[in-house]
């Protein structure tokens, strides 16, 4: 089941998003993050009248998708950052897809219209889900973040979502 997130959910978002802190160039965040710190990020995309989603099944919560504003200047308010994270067991399984299809119909109800995704390179998995939506890269930063002992690169895809009467 996809539903809207709520602060009641964020010590599971939490320990998804942590293993990727932990383990993974995912996200270039270093330390773990405290569900009430969870809580508030999900208050604040919720503030900004943007979605955050959860995927629920019987064992709890096994993956999200949200979007953020891609800039804080008033031109930029149409345009979001998106991310998605699975548990580490739901992998594999299309539920990233499952999220961004449902974040991305949210979205254009919300009249976004372009959405912009950053992806720690290499990330061969990563890339092909955000093309399977269309999604067409269109920077490459070399070395811009330094995780494990090393330089990271980090590209940029983006969509445009069909315009919707403004």
């Amino acid at each position: 089941m996809i539903r809207f997130a709520q602060p009641d959910d964020a010590e599971q978002i939490a320990d998804i998003y942590n293993h990727y802190i932990r383990n993974t160039v995912a996200t270039f965040e270093t330390e773990p993050v405290s569900g009430s710190e969870m809580a508030g990020r999900i208050t604040d995309v919720a503030a900004n009248g943007l979605p955050w989603l959860v995927a629920e099944g019987e064992s709890g919560i096994s993956g999200y998708a949200y979007a953020t504003p891609w800039r804080s200047r008033a031109a930029y308010r149409r345009s979001v950052e998106a991310s998605v994270y699975l548990h580490t067991d739901a992998r594999g399984r299309g539920l990233g897809s499952i999220l961004y299809r449902a974040l991305f119909d949210e979205l254009k109800q919300r009249s976004i219209h372009a959405v912009i995704c950053g992806i720690a390179l290499p990330n061969t998995a990563s890339v092909a889900l955000h093309e399977k939506f269309g999604m067409e890269k269109v920077a490459h930063f070399k070395e811009v973040g330094f995780k494990f002992d090393r330089w990271i690169d980090v590209g940029y895809w983006q969509c445009l979502l069909e315009p919707d009467a403004f």
